[in-house]
């Protein structure tokens, strides 16, 4: 098979071209993303090329690569720069448009979109929903709402081709955590200045009580997408893992006192420190964390036969040893983070939550 992966050089894909090869080994794969890695170690044995889908031209472009492909799986998203979230939504959304307008002009065979649980409405936090929840995001969260929208996009294409449509399946993870992302994951949420190997070494967890995850690893989620290509199957699929991860797991794996702070006054400290412009991570994304539901896997463990490997505490435990670590890959989004490094771009190029390549 052709399998075109926009994106793949991220949390999501990195781990989906090592379940690849271990499983697909005849596959041609082509990578498209916005600075190609060097093709060795993860990134071995793939046809890279630069493409940004928020290009004006970018449906031109992608539908170059897609003639003949076998299955496209879209995991182009971006979560920086938050202050600029117009080019957050011409990534998302508009890049979801143009994937799916070149993928049915070339005729691609199969289309698999990650989605979210961010794309679900609020209102069950705590609760498990199935694929049949509402998919009107949390309003606060940029990428809850964009997330949202890029499902409705795919409902209008497929209402709008009808049985001539590109066959679609989408994929909605929970948090999708694993030690190769440390430093991406870590540089997209920490200040430049904090040194993140310090994170696990918290003696403190400042949080609200009340936090309860759907959490994933990125090696559970690449196995659902490659039996999703195996099977070339569509619709919706929830992926995550029991138990959910609450607070007290995270205070329990970082080795911390937990201490309750009240939601309202810690979204208070997170917009305040955002808009003071003291750390990247606006308030929506904190709004998301407590406002998702859990999710019913039901159907991709019946329809896939997948389970998840990873326990919960495991999967973060994998992350943390990674921040601890300063893990990473050869690829630009989960490259080294370096303090230096990066408090020299925030004062040249301006900070990671504006600047669009972080």
């Amino acid at each position: 098979m052709r399998i075109v992966i926009i994106g793949a050089s991220g949390n999501v894909g990195t781990a989906l071209l090592g379940r690849l090869r271990e499983t697909r080994s005849g596959d041609e794969l082509v990578g498209l993303v916005r600075r190609p890695p060097d093709p060795v170690g993860e990134y071995r044995g793939v046809d890279w090329h630069a493409l940004d889908v928020s290009d004006q031209d970018a449906v031109g472009e992608l539908g170059r690569h897609f003639t003949d492909a076998d299955t496209v799986v879209n995991l182009a998203w971006g979560f920086q720069p938050t202050r600029e979230v117009d080019y957050l939504e011409r990534v998302g959304v508009g890049g979801t448009a143009a994937v799916l307008e070149a993928a049915q002009s070339a005729g691609v065979g199969h289309l698999v979109h990650i989605s979210s649980v961010g794309t679900y409405a609020p209102g069950r936090h705590g609760e498990h929903v199935d694929e049949d929840w509402a998919r009107t995001g949390v309003p606060s969260s940029a990428y809850s709402r964009h997330k949202a929208a890029a499902e409705k996009l795919i409902d209008e294409h497929e209402r709008h081709h009808g049985a001539d449509a590109v066959p679609v399946a989408r994929v909605r993870p929970g948090f999708v955590v694993q030690r190769a992302a440390a430093s991406g994951l870590t540089r997209y949420g920490l200040p430049a200045y904090l040194p993140a190997h310090l994170m696990p070494r918290l003696p403190l967890l400042p949080l609200d009580r009340d936090l309860c995850l759907p959490l994933i690893h990125a090696e559970d989620v690449a196995d659902a997408l490659v039996r999703v290509i195996d099977q070339g199957a569509t619709g919706p699929f929830n992926l995550a893992t029991d138990p959910p991860f609450t607070r007290n797991d995270l205070a329990e794996v970082l080795g911390a006192w937990s201490v309750h702070v009240p939601l309202p006054l810690l979204g208070a400290i997170v917009g305040l420190t955002w808009r003071a412009r003291l750390q990247p991570v606006d308030r929506g994304w904190l709004d998301l964390a407590y406002s998702v539901p859990l999710l019913d896997c039901g159907r991709a463990r019946d329809e896939l036969g997948w389970t998840p490997s990873w326990a919960p505490r495991e999967a973060m435990a994998d992350l943390l040893d990674g921040i601890a670590h300063l893990a990473h890959t050869g690829s630009a989004p989960l490259r080294r983070r370096s303090v230096p490094d990066l408090v020299r771009r925030d004062l040249t190029e301006g900070l990671i939550s504006s600047r669009r390549f972080p």
